[in-house]
């Protein structure tokens, strides 16, 4: 069972691996769900940390669809993200229509290689996310997609995820996330049955976040 750290601090990041954290997802921004971080805070984390790092791609708070320029902006960070070598990335993008756009995913997965690629909750804002995982399982080298089973919570999206780890199979690996911590994880595990769950205190209190 791997345990991912979301984190938004360089000493979050020092915390997770102490207590435990098999990997790191590194983010800004946490109260608004997630932005880019700044390359000094990639940088820091590169040099201090003996675990993988995965780097959330995603330009502004709000939803998922992207202009032509804010992809551009995506690949910029893609860029730096490769040239400091961060295991993975983490983005997504949604059409109007409650689906995933798998145009610009497609686009920036394949600019992304060789590094890991893992889609967010985009995909719990779209109308079928099972239906998703197919869709994503076409696309060549996406490793994983990060989903609570569009509920707020692993536990209620239960049906939700159970469904999309039988559907992502051997091809995608489904990490189980929302309110999911050190104190329920076992539960949670006994019921889902993830091979991989996400959160930010899924190795225990991490220390204050950001304002």
């Amino acid at each position: 069972m791997i345990k991912e750290a979301c984190v938004e601090t360089i000493d979050q990041c020092v915390r997770a691996q102490a207590q435990g954290a098999d990997r790191i997802e590194l983010c800004a921004d946490l109260i608004h769900d997630g932005l880019t971080p700044s390359h000094e805070l990639i940088r820091l984390a590169i040099d201090q940390l003996g675990i993988p790092i995965r780097v959330m791609i995603r330009p502004r708070p709000g939803n998922f669809i992207y202009s032509k320029e804010e992809v551009s902006q995506m690949k910029d960070a893609i860029d730096y993200c490769k040239s400091v070598g961060v295991e993975g990335v983490v983005f997504g993008a949604c059409t109007s229509s409650e689906t995933l756009d798998l145009d610009i995913i497609t686009e920036l997965t394949e600019y992304t290689l060789p590094l890991k690629v893992t889609i967010h909750k985009a995909i719990d804002s779209c109308d079928d996310p099972v239906d998703e995982v197919r869709r994503l399982k076409e696309i060549a080298g996406i490793d994983s997609i990060l989903t609570s089973g569009k509920e707020a919570t692993a536990i209620e999206g239960t049906e939700c995820l159970k469904s999309m780890i039988s559907e992502a199979d051997d091809y995608l690996q489904i990490i189980a996330c929302g309110k999911v911590t050190d104190e329920n994880l076992t539960e949670v595990h006994d019921i889902i049955q993830a091979k991989a769950y996400h959160g930010k205190r899924i190795v225990g209190e991490l220390g204050r976040e950001t304002p």
